[in-house]
């Protein structure tokens, strides 16, 4: 059998030192092997590991070997002799021969890959084909009787050295290929094994990293909101102070003015309103970040709801000629809500729905009942599935204006605080940019969901929707 030529491969430049022979070969193919080779030839075979360690085994009892343990010194004569071949050294020329005092013998052969040691083949027992007669070594075992000892030595397999020789190599040259298919395999599960090994170090370190980035973040976060709230509360003292004087001033308290003084008077209070809703949206906001806003909810109706927001921003409404107007349908049922802070939300949509709306444009209040099991006329042609669909009883309030419209890909960002659409240095429209950001929270505060339409053909449509009177707000 020739043995097919190969390339040494070692990936990376892999050192052998701790590459054993149970790691190249699995117990299963070594004993397939071996059990092949005795099939083949008929004498025993044994592998070692090189630690001395028995990896497969497809020998069976001899009838002189057992004749042999039948008597007390043959028993001891036969573990001596088995012990000295489990142990005995192939030597420098790799294979040994160690004799048995039955006449019979063991070959020993090292098992070698890439030049290292990584195991021992023994071979045996067997009889040597040149014998013929019943050794004395035998015969001299106390009890042993030359005929029967005869006869069962008749019964060994016999075979000359140079067939013994011709075994071990084609079991090393077989056991050499799949060790080296193994090797391969092995290798590359060891560079898999640190390729995700080191993967998973890295992810944890990122992982770490971000956490700490995390951390950092989430604790300037709450140093921005008590600055905020600090700030704003210290602010807006003085600020009432200023807006109660310069009322006291218009009102003619502190002594009659004339026209141009009283107009810089109201000047001052206008601008003193304005910077104190500045201050105040600015503490909702921190309020609602740090999750300390209280939310007072009772059950109230839609519409009172809105006529108290819609005559709040009448004035401002009057002011720049923009028309308000409300169509609440009659079955809109009642929400739980705390009133003061959802007019609020109508009143920041408001506000802002004036500043955009130019002079004779609308602004309107829809409002009707959405996911009820009667039909709010949209999807009458489904009235025999509702049934098979869940109910989510909510109210969808639509704040719908003829201005000039958000742009699409604006829609999803104008709720982020201090965004603003136009936010060039001589952008027309003034505002913070809080009000919408403070919408989204309070809505989300109780339960619903706000988010920004198109009003065809101009304009623009922010929706709110609630959930009903007596319906839990989602995720509670």
């Amino acid at each position: 059998m020739n043995t097919p030529q190969r390339q040494s491969w070692r990936p990376g430049g892999e050192e052998l030192s701790d590459v054993k022979l149970e790691d190249l070969v699995s117990r299963e193919g070594l004993l397939e092997l071996v059990e092949s080779v005795v099939d083949l030839f008929g004498i025993p075979i044994r592998v070692y590991s090189a630690s001395n360690g028995l990896l497969a085994d497809a020998a069976h009892d001899q009838e002189v070997c057992n004749y042999v343990n039948t008597f007390g010194s043959g028993r001891t004569l036969c573990g001596t002799t088995v012990s000295a071949a489990k142990s005995a050294s192939p030597g420098e020329t790799g294979s040994a021969l160690h004799a048995c005092f039955t006449g019979n013998s063991y070959r020993i052969v090292a098992l070698e890959y890439e030049t290292r040691n990584v195991g021992r083949l023994i071979i045996g027992p067997y009889l040597p084909a040149a014998t013929v007669e019943v050794p004395l070594t035998l015969t001299a075992v106390e009890g042993v009787e030359p005929e029967k000892a005869r006869v069962y030595l008749a019964r060994m397999p016999r075979a000359k050295e140079d067939t013994i020789q011709r075994i071990a190599d084609h079991f090393k040259r077989a056991l050499d290929l799949i060790m080296f298919a193994g090797h391969k395999t092995f290798l590359t599960s060891q560079m898999h094994l640190a390729a995700v090994t080191e993967s998973f170090r890295e992810m944890q370190e990122k992982n770490r990293r971000l956490e700490e980035a995390n951390t950092r973040l989430r604790e300037l976060d709450r140093l921005k909101s008590n600055f905020l709230a600090t700030v704003s509360h210290e602010l807006r003292t003085p600020l009432t102070s200023i807006i109660g004087y310069s009322e006291m001033l218009s009102e003619g308290l502190a002594g009659d003015m004339n026209q141009e003084q009283r107009e810089f008077v109201l000047t001052i209070r206008e601008k003193g309103e304005q910077l104190l809703g500045l201050i105040s949206g600015l503490l909702d906001l921190s309020k609602l970040e740090s999750g300390t806003l209280s939310v007072k909810r009772k059950v109230v109706s839609v519409r009172s709801i809105a006529d108290t927001a819609l005559s709040t921003v009448a004035p401002n409404a009057k002011k720049k000629g923009v028309n308000l107007a409300t169509n609440i349908a009659s079955s809109v049922v009642d929400i739980t809500v705390d009133p003061d802070r959802f007019r609020q939300v109508f009143i920041n949509l408001l506000d802002n729905a004036i500043k955009f709306t130019p002079e004779n444009g609308t602004i309107t209040i829809v409002a009707k009942n959405i996911g009820m099991m009667e039909s709010d006329g949209e999807d009458d042609d489904q009235d025999g599935f509702s049934l098979l669909t869940p109910v989510d009883p909510r109210i969808e309030i639509r704040i719908l204006d003829t201005g000039i419209g958000i742009p699409q890909n604006e829609r999803a960002k104008v709720f982020d605080a201090f965004y603003q659409v136009d936010s060039s240095s001589t952008r027309e429209f003034g505002g913070t940019g809080l009000g919408l950001s403070i919408v989204k929270r309070l809505v989300e505060a109780h339960g619903g969901t706000v988010h920004v339409e198109g009003n065809e053909p101009q304009g623009t449509a922010f929706v709110v929707r609630i959930p009903a009177s007596g319906m839990p707000p989602r995720g509670t």
